[in-house]
């Protein structure tokens, strides 16, 4: 996965409490607690190299005194972690999830100082060992086999600057991008590692993809028209059944994944016999159930995507991109405006029920 850092294990400990006083009744201040803060360009690289022995203690109490009866609370460790992390316990179990700048976790809390409850002993801060996982927040993520033009969409649509060859896996880590429109609206599309099949059961890069794909707001699967085949040693694969595929495999690794607002890019309109194909495909699009006897049963996912708009494209000639990135604005400004009337209708009714 090259440089790319998406997991990182690291072990916290909240700090000690200081001591008490118990001839005057003094109470030791709390021990630090270590804190995980989501911070915009931070990576988890950059953290694994600023801090190699992956080690965050908080600062110990201070012990009561005559001159201080209550001790100062011990300093606070706060971890920059990117946006798009959660927090894994070792059992695997999400613990917390951080995914706007500024939003904060308690990684450790500090012991508590010593007083007449603990006899004026202090106790030890809270410890333990934590996984920071990283999945890519972006409005779009671009779904789709190697080689069918995703990285070349990216390039086209955005000002990232993506690495392109014309061999399966290009792409081995997310490169994000952000289309710019006219009125200075923002749109951030993620150009993620090439699906095979088999990728809910963590083949190829299996799991390190899909995951990623969960925080996208909305899927653009992209399509080479003239079918994919990723070695002599697999199977040939249609258009119609490159999109099956993608669905089944979306649908295996988890369902809610199905159910996101998807469009369709058909890439590579300027070959030969392009033009056939897409109307052949169009019409297998329009009446799924009328072909799935031509394939495979293991194929066939329980849920086809609904496409919102299916986009005829060419990354080598410019062709239907400016549609594209229309097509992107509209669908995502429908789902804003999606969530804001159910959020305003979730106000209302709450405000009602509470008169």
């Amino acid at each position: 996965y090259s440089n790319f850092i998406d997991d990182l294990r690291v072990y916290v400990r909240g700090g000690t409490g200081g001591m008490g006083y118990p001839n005057l009744g003094g109470e030791g201040g709390r021990g630090g607690d270590v804190w995980f803060v989501a911070r915009e360009r931070t990576t988890l690289k950059s953290i694994r190299e600023k801090y190699p022995q992956k080690r965050f203690v908080a600062g110990a109490g201070a012990n009561s005194s005559v001159k201080a009866l209550k001790g100062e609370k011990g300093k606070d460790c706060e971890v920059h972690v990117p946006l798009g992390i959660s927090v894994l316990d070792d059992d695997g179990k999400q613990i917390g999830e951080l995914n706007a700048a500024g939003e904060r976790f308690l990684a450790a809390r500090g012991g508590l100082g010593g007083s007449l409850a603990t006899n004026f002993l202090p106790c030890k801060g809270q410890r333990r060992t934590v996984h920071l996982d990283l999945k890519v927040i972006a409005d779009v993520g671009l779904v789709g086999f190697p080689n069918a033009g995703k990285s070349s969409l990216l390039s086209k649509i955005s000002h990232a600057k993506p690495e392109i060859a014309n061999y399966a896996f290009t792409t081995i880590q997310p490169e994000l991008g952000k289309i710019m429109y006219a009125d200075y609206k923002q749109i951030s599309v993620a150009d993620l590692p090439g699906l095979i099949e088999g990728a809910h059961a963590n083949k190829g890069m299996g799991h390190k993809f899909l995951k990623h794909v969960e925080r996208t707001k909305q899927l653009l699967l992209v399509v080479d028209i003239s079918g994919f085949q990723l070695s002599i040693k697999t199977q040939f694969r249609t258009a119609f059944e490159t999109i099956l595929l993608l669905t089944k495999e979306l649908e295996l690794y988890k369902e809610e994944l199905v159910t996101k607002p998807a469009l369709l890019a058909i890439n590579k309109m300027d070959l030969p016999c392009a033009k056939d194909n897409l109307d052949e495909l169009m019409t297998q699009l329009e009446n799924p159930q009328d072909f799935l006897h031509l394939v495979e049963e293991e194929m066939i996912p329980a849920n086809t995507l609904e496409f919102r708009d299916v986009i005829p494209v060419s990354t080598h000639t410019g062709e239907g991109i400016e549609e594209l990135k229309t097509c992107i604005r509209k669908s995502i400004d429908e789902q804003a405006e999606q969530v804001n009337a159910e959020y305003r209708k979730k106000k209302l009714l709450l405000l009602q029920t509470s008169k």
